[in-house]
Parts: C-alpha cells; structure tokens; sequence
C-alpha cells in the first residue's frame, strides 16, 4: 500500500466527499481488504449499493481488487493508500474545488463525531480511558506558526508510532487534528459561541 494519495483535481476530491464512499474507503485503509457484502453488513447498507460505489472509488484511484481473492464469486476490495491528501489553496481556486475542501472537512468532523459515540469507557480497561479524549484551545499564531505547528505534531505522530507502534497492549487508534483562523468578530456575529475546553479531560 502507498502512504499518500496527492490529488489536485477537485471532481476527483468531490468523489471521495460522498458520505458513503469515504466510510468505505476509511473500512478498508483501517481494517484492511473486505468485500461489498462485508463492508455492505457493516456500514448498513446493501451489497448492491455499497457495490457501486466502491466501483466508483477504484474508477478514480483509491482502491483496487486485492490480488489474494479468497472467494471467486464476489470481488474483494482494498485500499491502494493509507491517506488522501491536498493543497487546500490550489483547490480553493475555483469554487468546485472550495466546496470540495468544505464537504471534506464535514466529513471529517462527522468521523469524530463516529468515533467519540463508539467510544465507551465501560468496554476499555482504565488506563485505555485515562489516556483518551478530546481538548480544544484558542491560541494566537500566525500562518507560520500553524503550520509549523501541523509539521511538528506529524514528526511527533511518527515518532511515536515507531516507539509504541508494535507489542502487547497495542490497538489501532484514530488521530483527528484541526486547525483554523477565527474572525475576530465571530461571537458577535453569532458565527462562534464555543468555549474552549482547554486540556484533554478523561471525563465527560
């Protein structure tokens, strides 16, 4: 599997946007090759549908059949990526490429929210819970600090996943990092009316 599917094209960015396909596409990259009734049976959904769009996912890239069928009579799907990833500004140049980037970043924000309703402390040992969570922080920086900051938690990312990546006790844990410029005027424009959380909490 390659690491890093790079697009530039905004209908190609758009595809992946469905709500469908991208649940699809994250089964695969995380649990690895399955087919269109596995993933069908696990998202909710028809064989036949869930058959059309992985169709469309490896139409555009993004999976293909695994070589290693283990059943002749039905196709059997995998991930040719770990990540997919843009440059938000090449695509905010036109509006089809905005909107992509807009629907992206929805889909990713209902992916945390996935995520924090599967999480149920009762099915974790403590310290499972203790070191999970959620935080949110506003800070002043400039671009350059923000991206600075992007950088160095993906070194950190690296870093640590070589430390604690492989032995016992291991699980397969979902990151979700965020990052945007607040209008000053924001609250009052009803825009914003967050608090900010401060450091991650254990508890709710």
């Amino acid at each position: 599997m390659d690491e890093v599917f790079r697009i530039s094209d905004p209908r190609v960015l758009k595809v992946v946007a469905h709500p469908l396909r991208v649940r699809l596409l994250g089964l695969l990259r995380a649990d690895g090759p399955d087919t269109a009734s596995g993933l069908g049976r696990k998202v909710g959904e028809s064989s036949g549908l869930t058959s059309y769009h992985l169709r469309e996912l490896a139409r555009h890239g993004f999976i293909e059949e695994d070589p290693e069928q283990r059943d002749g009579r039905e196709r059997r799907w995998r991930a040719r990526h770990r990540y997919t990833s843009w440059d938000s500004q090449q695509m905010s140049a036109t509006p089809e490429g905005e909107e992509a980037v807009r629907i992206m970043r929805l889909r990713q924000v209902e992916a945390l929210g996935r995520a924090s309703e599967q999480f149920v402390e009762s099915d974790w040992p403590s310290e499972w819970v203790e070191a999970s969570g959620m935080s949110d922080h506003f800070v002043t920086l400039t671009p350059e600090g923000l991206d600075e900051f992007f950088r160095r938690v993906e070194e950190l990312r690296h870093e640590i996943q070589e430390r604690y990546g492989d032995g016992p006790g291991v699980q397969q844990v979902r990151l979700f990092m965020a990052g945007f410029p607040r209008k000053p005027d924001a609250s009052a424009s009803g825009q914003a009316g967050e608090d900010a959380s401060g450091p991650r909490q254990s508890e709710p």
